[in-house]
């Protein structure tokens, strides 16, 4: 079955290759101003008067689609997203884009068994996640007594976090936050604890990865914040003894980022725009993320339809394996030399830009909210900024959301290229604040079919998905012709500033801490 999808996959790739390879050429007739300031007005407009949610919904029913012919989701290494790669590369080649696909391999896992249960002195199931690339226990699991680590802040992410002897033969329960899950289960591990299980520090479930295949060291699983503070309170009563089963099959596969650029435009300032087209397995990822891979989408191709030949080269991204740990943006960025890193002017990313109850997120560039992780590169001050200003322009909310490293920016902050863009909210629960602002539900997740079969074509917020299509053509139609922007001081952006004081996001994209 496997096999003669790949065939069916390859030959509609082939067909994508044969295709001309020149912009497609229904230029718009009106006057455009002189100077690049000018240029990049006149296309901007012209991308967001021409780009929308209702046009881009077509490319999210066909996603729907690939993944209900495909064992109901769209995973990296498997045949729906394989079929959703060679889609997205199909339209760019006939649209007249230089694509390709950038093929790497990795591991891909299955979960087998995800089991946690106290087994005295009150006997009850706990619902757990089992990490991706955690080690596997033998079949019927682990019975061992759990271990609290003191909560501080970087709860368990020191080897002093762990008072000598008090974890050894124990199942060490950890707050998520400060490091890593794979520095955690590496830290517990190496004070003999025989498995970790982490929970989160916000609501919702907590699903994640220990980022490769050689990270793990003992079996670890995820668990929400309330299960985890129960336990907490259980422990201080007395011992827990808990019962814990995390088994998964591994197999190495290969899978495909699609890359598109413009055949135009100055290869030595290239804009580069991505967004991640793999789901997970649990369901069709139509918005996470065929949101942002579809918004993407919609506005490569009302640019190619414009005719217009860009000063600057844009070049869109479709990145796989991102909920593996961003396998895929590592993989490109780590491929580029020095000279190509260089000549990429600014990467912005777009994941989950529909949720349902959802709240518009703008990545923190300047770290003027000041927590979490500190200011992007050089430049991406003024990213947020051009983002913020247009959202402004508009009469649109927003508010700022940290460099966290959960989705695929991070290997492009890593590597030193300004970086930016906008997410409407995952697992996290929307404030009663921002319930005001943005409307939808207070107490309830931005997204809740996070992860889950639900994510179909029921779960998107239209409103959300046009203002982000808008965000996406505007920036494309600027930088198309303009870099100037970041080479000017960009005002900081307080939470105040942004008009709104709101909470950040607590967004566990292809989350490793």
């Amino acid at each position: 079955m496997y096999a003669s999808r790949r065939r069916a996959v390859t030959a509609v790739a082939a067909a994508a290759l044969a295709a001309p390879l020149l912009l497609a050429a229904s230029p718009d007739h009106r006057q455009t101003p002189h100077g690049p300031a000018g240029e990049a007005a006149a296309l901007a407009r012209h991308l967001v008067e021409n780009s929308s949610a209702r046009s881009a919904y077509r490319h999210l029913e066909r996603f729907q689609a690939l993944a209900d012919s495909a064992d109901g989701h769209r995973a990296a290494g498997t045949p729906g997203h394989d079929a959703s790669a060679a889609y997205v590369h199909g339209l760019l080649g006939r649209a007249g884009y230089r694509v390709g696909y950038q093929a790497f391999d990795f591991i891909r896992t299955e979960t087998l068994a995800e089991k946690l249960s106290v087994v005295s002195p009150a006997p009850r199931d706990i619902a757990v996640r089992a990490m991706t690339y955690s080690p596997s226990t033998e079949e019927g699991g682990i019975t061992a007594p759990l271990a609290a680590v003191p909560a501080d802040g970087t709860t368990g992410c020191e080897a002093a976090d762990y008072a000598p002897a008090s974890y050894t033969g124990t199942i060490a329960l950890i707050e998520r936050g400060g490091c890593s899950f794979a520095e955690k289960q590496a830290a517990a591990a190496a004070a003999g604890a025989t498995g970790a299980v982490i929970y989160n520090n916000t609501e919702g479930a907590l699903a994640g990865t220990l980022g490769g295949a050689d990270a793990g060291r003992i079996p670890t699983g995820g668990l929400t914040r309330a299960e985890g503070q129960k336990l907490v309170a259980d422990l201080a009563k007395g011992e827990v003894k808990v019962s814990l089963e995390i088994r998964q099959s591994r197999e190495e596969r290969t899978t495909h980022n699609v890359v598109a650029e413009t055949p135009g435009g100055s290869a030595a300032h290239t804009v580069m725009l991505g967004a991640h087209l793999d789901s997970v397995t649990d369901g069709p990822g139509v918005n996470d993320n065929g949101s942002g891979s579809a918004g993407l989408l919609e506005v490569a191709l009302r640019l190619a339809e414009s005719g217009r030949t860009p000063a600057n080269k844009v070049r869109f991204a479709w990145w796989s394996a991102e909920e593996n740990g961003l396998l895929g943006s590592e993989a490109y960025v780590a491929k580029l030399s020095e000279a190509q890193r260089g000549r990429i002017a600014l990467y912005l990313n777009f994941d989950m830009i529909a949720s349902p109850n959802g709240a518009q997120f703008v990545l923190d560039g300047d770290d003027s909210d000041g927590t979490g992780a500190g200011p992007g590169p050089e430049g991406s001050a003024q990213l947020e900024h051009d983002i913020n200003a247009f959202l402004d322009s508009t009469g649109r909310p927003h508010t700022g959301t940290d460099f966290t490293g959960r989705s695929d920016y991070g290997p492009f902050v890593e590597a030193g290229i300004p970086s930016g863009g906008t997410d409407t909210g995952a697992e996290g629960i929307k404030t009663a604040a921002q319930a005001e602002t943005y409307g939808g539900t207070a107490g309830v997740a931005y997204d809740p079919c996070y992860h889950a079969a639900c994510d179909d074509l029921g779960n998107i917020g239209m409103g959300h998905f046009d203002t982000n299509i808008d965000v996406i053509a505007h920036a494309v139609g600027t930088y198309a012709h303009d870099l100037g922007p970041l080479a000017r001081p960009a005002p900081s952006a307080t939470g105040e500033s942004r008009g709104h004081g709101l909470p950040r996001a607590g967004h566990a994209h292809g989350v490793t801490e």
